[in-house]
């Protein structure tokens, strides 16, 4: 039985940007480096779209987003993270599923 690592099988989906139209918006930017002192999305998304940039703004890029929704479950206290699914041929495309 062979181990494959996680990245191993996330790399064989595909992601199909849809420019112009993200899925996930931060409402406020501003709100991300005032009162959230966890940054629990740059920690908890899986395909690691959330990172932090100089003066501890949160940069989202939604490309290769999995639309797990875990973002706006993480983001509960604040509610700071508009999320939905693709439009229609957009986002994730699985492989395996």
């Amino acid at each position: 039985m062979s181990t494959a690592k996680v990245e191993e099988k996330l790399f064989q989906n595909r992601y199909k940007v849809d420019v112009g139209h993200p899925h996930i918006e931060i409402k406020n930017p501003d709100l991300c480096v005032t009162s959230c002192e966890s940054r629990q999305c740059t920690v908890c998304c899986p395909a690691g779209c959330y990172t932090v940039e100089g003066g501890g703004q949160i940069q989202l890029t939604t490309d290769g987003c999995l639309e797990c929704g875990t973002c706006r479950v993480i983001c509960d206290e604040h509610r700071n993270v508009e999320w939905d699914y693709p439009r229609g041929g957009y986002g994730i495309l699985f492989k395996f599923g």
